[in-house]
């Protein structure tokens, strides 16, 4: 794995492969935004460098995005702090708040659109599904149906609470989504479901993931591609109560054939330094002064005054043997 060539080191990816990561910074949020309302249970993240902002979609009961500013200003200068912006609450087409429990998970950003997928319950008012919202206003202004063997029925679908759970952009604009665990109808070591959405349109199955080498216990949380590299990311985390956490970033082909995609690497994010803690948003980052693009990982506090809201940039360690 180690002799893959990479010819264009502008992408987050270690040189050699199994150089790793550099922990670049970490930073703890607020609990409370400037209204006095609490802030938390973010679970996807996606990154503007035009306006340096970082936007994070939480998963409370009444679901909104908070637009964090700063983040490359803080790689700069460790004293300064992301500063929370309004959060945009999550309106229906007809500008009403969502109902409870939306529970959004993965969450694109494209120009002044948010796609963002919903995990579901397998009830009539808690289903999955991919929704797009207006970034100025938060209302709702598209919803399109998952693939069917997705869609909840006895004995098939995503289980409760297990899906969809990641979203990404693929370099034509199309959209990338994985379920967290296997379909229902699937063995329960099956690789992990994805679907796309090919320009706009309901998104259909496209192959899965090989999650085989993962703990029983853990799930896919996060997804992000490079398409450039023909590569895709795939965050991973696992549990075991009452507070053990454990989380890995693994690297896989971006390819049709063969199926299900088959890991390259991966690492150990809490041996680079990430704090113990419930790891559900991956995005790319701000690019440093000598020139490395970076990672960005958000951790999902559940609203637990036991963990909390982390953000973390990693940069691709490279050694000199790698092309400059």
């Amino acid at each position: 794995v180690s002799s893959i060539a990479l010819e264009r080191m502008d992408l987050p990816i270690p040189c050699p492969i199994d150089a790793g990561w550099e922990l670049v910074r970490r930073v703890a949020l607020p609990r409370k935004g400037a209204d006095g309302l609490p802030l938390g249970g973010f679970s996807a993240a996606a990154y503007l460098p035009e306006s340096d902002r970082l936007w994070l979609l939480s998963d409370a009961p009444q679901g909104h995005l908070v637009p964090w500013g700063g983040l490359a200003r803080v790689l700069r200068n460790p004293r300064d702090k992301l500063n929370p912006g309004p959060r945009l609450l999550l309106t229906d087409n007809a500008g009403r708040l969502l109902p409870p429990h939306f529970d959004g998970e993965g969450l694109v950003l494209d120009q002044d659109r948010a796609w963002i997928v919903s995990e579901g319950r397998r009830t009539a008012t808690r289903s999955a599904g991919l929704l797009r919202f207006s970034l100025q206003t938060g209302r709702q202004q598209e919803s399109l149906p998952l693939p069917s063997s997705w869609v909840a029925s006895p004995g098939k679908g995503l289980a409760a609470n297990k899906g969809p759970e990641s979203l990404t952009m693929l370099g034509s604009g199309d959209l990338l989504m994985a379920a967290e665990k296997p379909l229902l109808q699937s063995d329960e070591n099956a690789p992990i479901p994805l679907a796309r959405s090919i320009a706009g349109a309901p998104p259909q199955p496209m192959g899965s993931l090989d999650l085989s080498s993962a703990a029983p216990a853990d799930g896919l949380t996060d997804l992000l591609a490079l398409p450039r590299q023909r590569r895709l990311f795939a965050l991973v985390r696992g549990y075991k109560p009452p507070m053990a956490w454990s989380a890995h970033l693994l690297l896989f082909p971006l390819e049709t054939t063969p199926l299900p995609l088959q890991p390259l690497i991966g690492w150990d994010l809490l041996g680079v330094g990430l704090p113990a803690d419930n790891w559900e948003a991956l995005a790319l980052g701000p690019r440093l002064g000598d020139g490395r693009s970076t990672v960005v990982l958000v951790s999902d506090d559940n609203f637990n005054p036991l963990q909390s809201s982390w953000v973390v940039v990693l940069a691709p360690r490279r050694t000199s043997a790698c092309p400059s």
